[in-house]
C-alpha cells in the first residue's frame, strides 16, 4: 500500500450501518426469512435501470416502488402508509460496533472523511445522526445532485470535485462488490469490508485493501 490517502469515501448501509433492523421489518411483513434478500437486490437492480435509462426518482420512491413489486410477486397488498411503515426502520440503523473507534482513529489522522450514499440526502444526515457517527464526516453526500446512482462514475467524480482531491489520493470504501468496481473503474483506490455475506466482485479489478472491519482499515492505512 502506497501513502495514506487524503480522502476516504465511506458507503453508508451495510458498510457503516447495521440494516437488520429494516431486514427483521420487511421478513416480517413478508412472512419469509429471504424477502429482505429479495428486496435489497431489486432495489439496487432498479436504481441501475433508472441511471441506465435516464431516469431519476430518489432511493426512497425506488424503494417503495421494489417493495410493491415484491408484494404483487408474492401475493401481498399494503397501502401506501403501510410499506412506509414496513420501510421506517432504515432511519434508525445502529453502526456496526468496529466503527465508530475506527472512523475514530482515522480522523484524528486527518484524513478527511465523506459519507457517499445512493439515499436521500435527508434520510442520509439522519442516519448518521442516529448512529451518533456524523461528527467524523467533513460532509455527508447524496447522489441525488448528479442523478446517478453508484457505481456511475459521475457519482465518485461528484465527491471530487467537492473536495478538490484527486482520485489517486482518494479512496472508496464499501461492503459492495459493485460499489467497489465503479470506484475502481473511476481511478480511485478502493477498500471492500467483509461484512457478513458480502463478496468482492471476482470478475472486476481487486480491491487495495480488503479487511474484516473499518478499525482494521485504520489501523492498515495508518502504520
Amino acid at each position: 500500500m502506497n501513502k495514506k490517502p487524503q480522502l476516504l469515501i465511506f458507503d453508508v448501509n451495510e458498510t457503516l450501518l447495521d440494516m437488520n433492523p429494516l431486514k427483521e421489518s420487511v421478513n416480517s411483513a413478508f412472512q419469509n426469512e429471504n424477502a429482505f434478500d429479495v428486496w435489497f437486490p431489486m432495489l439496487l437492480q432498479y436504481s441501475l435501470v433508472e441511471t441506465i435509462t435516464g431516469q431519476y426518482h430518489d432511493f426512497s420512491e425506488i424503494a417503495a416502488a421494489s417493495l410493491q413489486m415484491l408484494a404483487e410477486k408474492w401475493g401481498f397488498s399494503y397501502t401506501e402508509k403501510e410499506m412506509k411503515k414496513i420501510l421506517e426502520p432504515v432511519k434508525k440503523l445502529p453502526p456496526y460496533p468496529d466503527v465508530p473507534k475506527g472512523l475514530e482513529k482515522l480522523k484524528k489522522a486527518d484524513v478527511i472523511l465523506v459519507a457517499l450514499t445512493n439515499g436521500k440526502p435527508e434520510v442520509a444526515e439522519g442516519q448518521l445522526i442516529f448512529a451518533n457517527i456524523d461528527r467524523f464526516f467533513e460532509l455527508i453526500l447524496s447522489v441525488e445532485v448528479v442523478k446517478k446512482y453508484k457505481p456511475h462514475a459521475a457519482t465518485y467524480n461528484y465527491v471530487l470535485e467537492q473536495t478538490g482531491t484527486s482520485a489517486e489520493n482518494s479512496m472508496m470504501v464499501a461492503a459492495h462488490g459493485w460499489d467497489i468496481a465503479g470506484a475502481k473503474s473511476a481511478g480511485l483506490r478502493t477498500a471492500f469490508i467483509e461484512r457478513a455475506g458480502k463478496s468482492a466482485y471476482p470478475l472486476a479489478e481487486k480491491p487495495d485493501l480488503q479487511v474484516a472491519s473499518v478499525t482494521t482499515l485504520a489501523e492498515k492505512l495508518l502504520l
